[in-house]
């Protein structure tokens, strides 16, 4: 009866693990929250916005939020030969709405979830101010480089050359010009030191690493609107997600954070970010 037993025992541990082989793959199939990671293409005035508000949706829902940040030119370009990104914030709504009307994008997502400003920066040691002399400031002596995007593929870029025309001062300092691949690398050059001004996003001089320095807001009248479009792109593999993540930066709360950042969102007041003019 022993050994009759133990065969037994052991009969239905060989079912168990063979039962336990057939389950596991499709456990493994199933995604948690915990599990499912959304890619993001940011246009890169978002770096310190979008850190804030990945953190925050990953804290309340669990999904992971993977950024690359660039250039929303060359995410455009990317993008339309299949680059794997489940959402695109893009710094120009009109790259959203071509991956839209090319039917690269989720029916139903694209939408402007902010309005960018441009700055003029300068670091806290500079001898120029650029507070008292705005535009002259770009003409002065002792300023031989002037950071800006990329105009060729970079919104802020195209925005800088924009706001010099109207100011009657771009053939004067277009020599002075120096390209950023994005608005990011940009506010590098001048944060380093590697040129003295910078026309710049608001969004990036009021993060930590740059709120120190002196800023002139421009006149939004002197260049086209910035508006910044998104989409959920038609070859993601997490939609669902992907959509959760979208509707949470148009939300309460992700309205709320890009302001904080200097951005103006639709519908809403202007921003409400600690941006003064210094």
């Amino acid at each position: 009866m022993t050994i009759h037993f133990t065969r037994k025992r052991l009969s239905n541990c060989l079912a168990a693990v063979w039962l336990s082989l057939l389950i596991l793959p499709l456990l493994a199939g199933a995604q948690s929250p915990s599990s499912v990671s959304v890619k993001v293409a940011a246009a890169a005035d978002l770096k310190f916005a979008m850190q804030d508000l990945a953190a925050q949706f990953e804290k309340k829902t669990g999904t992971k939020i993977d950024v690359t940040y660039g250039s929303s030119g060359n995410f455009f370009a990317q993008l339309q030969n299949g680059a794997p990104f489940d959402v695109f914030f893009s710094a120009d709504l009109e790259y959203a709405r071509k991956l839209d009307a090319a039917n690269l994008a989720e029916p139903g997502t694209l939408c402007e979830y902010a309005v960018g400003r441009l700055v003029l920066w300068a670091r806290a040691d500079s001898k120029v101010d650029i507070t008292k002399d705005q535009w002259k400031s770009l003409l002065d002596p002792g300023v031989d480089k002037i950071a800006i995007g990329n105009p060729a593929h970079a919104p802020y870029g195209k925005a800088a050359v924009a706001a010099l025309q109207s100011a009657g001062i771009y053939d004067q300092v277009k020599s002075k010009l120096v390209y950023g691949e994005n608005i990011s690398q940009a506010a590098q050059f001048v944060q380093s030191g590697n040129a003295q001004l910078g026309l710049l996003a608001l969004s990036l001089v009021v993060a930590p690493a740059m709120k120190n320095g002196r800023t002139w807001i421009v006149l939004s009248t002197a260049y086209p609107p910035i508006e910044q479009g998104a989409v959920v792109l038609r070859g993601s593999q997490n939609k669902a997600a992907a959509r959760s993540f979208l509707d949470f930066v148009r939300g309460t709360e992700g309205s709320a954070t890009l302001q904080q950042y200097g951005f103006t969102v639709p519908g809403l007041e202007k921003p409400r970010g600690t941006h003064k003019q210094r």
